[in-house]
């Protein structure tokens, strides 16, 4: 990398099978633009994605929103919180990276559309059973398993299929586009699930979950994609996951960003996991308050998702994510010492900024640093620490809160993530240097 923070072309030797791949990143040097802003959208399949996906994660933050708030009217536990988000957790775990070979296997559109309908299907499944009144915690944690089972093929896959709906010099607008909608989709889906829940229940925000997957399955359909080249030779899947994880083993880059996500999902994001709980407890709220503050982090991160849209491949990349490592403890620590509406939400305003500009050049980095080949297998990983470790620290998170209170489980939770962020920082400035 030059000193204007522009990477330079460079080749990497693969030692297992001494493959020369070809590694080109495309940060170059631009300027803040409006116009730059949608510039993904002129790619047919990529308008297709958004306005499909943009439907459907409208549906799944509402079913979160909801579901989390059914639970905790269930068992008044901030504990059980924590154990529904460790069984979506599980087949992360168990799956995961296999979902990456598969992703590198088979079409990913394919992949996508199962997965799509398997959630769709249990979106139902949940609707039915709060309908008709015999709902209970263990069906939510039961149904909760295997949607993180879905989730286990289909973040990989959706990861991966990015660079086939638009081109390489327009990917980082497309990662942030793609965070763009998903917390447009956070910032209005539980505010509104908080006026259905409260105005007609909870069934109704799991039945228009369900219903929204419609969109993105026929956004899906719809799509005119080049065919890719077909493997000539396939080897086992436990050699094509060794493979994968060596080459990411081998990327210094790499495996700091992916301990980084893995640490922000341990102990820096976990205690989204209370809010319900912190809604009622702390703020003396309901359905609609936990909806607001569900919103809240999404109308930070959606902001920011913008402005990094707008900046397009930008030499300031390690810059804005310095300054998301460093903040996002700090708004932690303020969240946990407001006791007053109005500044709690402004904290989770920050906190949305802070992750959302950890995790999107997190992952514009990453996908400029991968060869195709890998793609799949790798970004398999990148979904293994943005999805794997969220569920241990629910568990952790809750396990505080019910053995001291809210306030004193986020507290631990943000000095740990200031000590890690601080010493992964400092070994991300030494690479990039």
């Amino acid at each position: 990398m030059n000193k204007d923070g522009i990477l330079k072309e460079e080749k990497i030797i693969f030692p297992d099978d001494q493959v020369r791949l070809q590694k080109t990143s495309y940060f170059i040097k631009n300027r803040f633009s409006l116009r730059r802003t949608f510039s993904s959208l002129q790619h047919p399949n990529y308008r297709l994605w958004f306005f499909g996906q943009i439907i459907s994660l409208f549906g799944t933050w509402m079913q979160a929103t909801a579901q989390g708030f059914l639970v905790f009217e269930l068992t008044h536990s901030p504990a059980y919180l924590g154990y529904v988000g460790f069984a979506a957790g599980i087949p992360v775990w168990l799956f995961m990276f296999y979902g990456g070979v598969v992703a590198d296997r088979f079409p990913r559109r394919d992949v996508i559309i199962y997965a799509q309908s398997l959630m769709m299907i249990l979106a139902f499944i949940l609707a039915i059973l709060t309908f008709t009144h015999v709902v209970h915690a263990w069906h939510i944690i039961v149904l909760a398993f295997f949607l993180g089972l879905a989730n286990a093929f289909d973040a990989p896959a959706r990861q991966a299929f990015l660079l086939e709906l638009v081109d390489r010099r327009t990917l980082v607008n497309a990662i942030a586009l793609n965070s763009t909608m998903f917390n447009a989709a956070r910032a209005l889906g539980p505010a509104a699930a908080g006026i259905v829940y409260a105005l007609f229940g909870a069934a109704w925000c799991f039945v228009l979950n369900g219903l929204s997957f419609i969109g993105v399955i026929v956004a899906l359909t719809k799509m005119e994609l080049k065919p890719l080249p077909k493997q000539i030779q396939k080897q086992s899947v436990f050699s094509e996951l060794k493979k994968g994880l060596q080459y990411s083993m081998s990327q210094p880059m790499i495996m700091n960003l992916m301990f980084l996500i893995s640490t922000i999902n341990l102990f820096g994001i976990s205690f989204v996991t209370l809010i319900p709980a912190w809604a009622v407890n702390i703020l003396h709220g309901n359905a609609a308050t936990n909806g607001i503050m569900q919103s809240a982090r999404g109308f930070g991160a959606l902001l920011t998702a913008l402005f990094i849209a707008s900046l397009g491949s930008s030499k300031y990349i390690y810059k804005l994510l310095t300054v998301g490592i460093l903040s996002l403890p700090v708004f932690l620590l303020l969240f946990a010492l407001t006791y007053w509406l109005p500044l709690s939400l402004l904290m989770l305003v920050g906190n949305g900024i802070a992750l959302i500009l950890i995790f999107n050049l997190s992952n514009a980095i990453i996908q400029n640093i991968v060869p195709d080949s890998f793609r799949g297998r790798v970004m398999s990983i990148y979904a293994f620490a943005s999805f794997g470790f969220l569920p241990l620290g629910s568990l952790i998170v809750g396990f505080l809160a019910e053995r001291f209170n809210e306030p004193i489980a986020v507290i631990i939770c943000s000095f740990i993530t200031l000590f890690f962020s601080v010493l992964i920082l400092m070994r991300i400035r030494k690479i990039k240097l």
